[in-house]
């Protein structure tokens, strides 16, 4: 989700961003209530996984711009998986180009037009 909030943050209107954000958000709630947390933890939850979110925009920021070794500090700081951040690397790089050549409304014309 970060990385595609950061690709489209320049190109994409703020209405259309905010729409996906707020499903995005929505669903983590559904899916956290499913687990049957009360109304209070989900509070909780919630703020802890979009200060989240955030913490992870801030530092993917310029992430094309980043050598391996910060690409690798980055995904150390947020996954526990040392062995596969190699693997990790190349799916975002991968992910971040696949990205760049998609428009917004092809990746979320079913979401926003809900």
């Amino acid at each position: 989700m970060g990385f595609l909030l950061k690709t489209y943050k320049s190109i994409e209107s703020k209405d259309n961003l905010q729409k996906f954000f707020d499903y995005f958000v929505r669903q983590i709630e559904l899916s956290v209530r499913e687990i049957g947390y009360g109304d209070a933890t989900i509070n909780k939850k919630m703020k802890e996984y979009v200060n989240l979110l955030f913490s992870i925009i801030d530092k993917i920021n310029n992430w094309e711009k980043k050598n391996k070794h910060e690409k690798k500090q980055i995904l150390k700081f947020y996954t526990n998986d040392a062995v596969n951040i190699d693997y990790f690397i190349d799916y975002f790089d991968k992910y971040s180009y696949f990205l760049s050549k998609n428009s917004f409304n092809n990746l979320s014309k079913d979401i926003i037009t809900q």
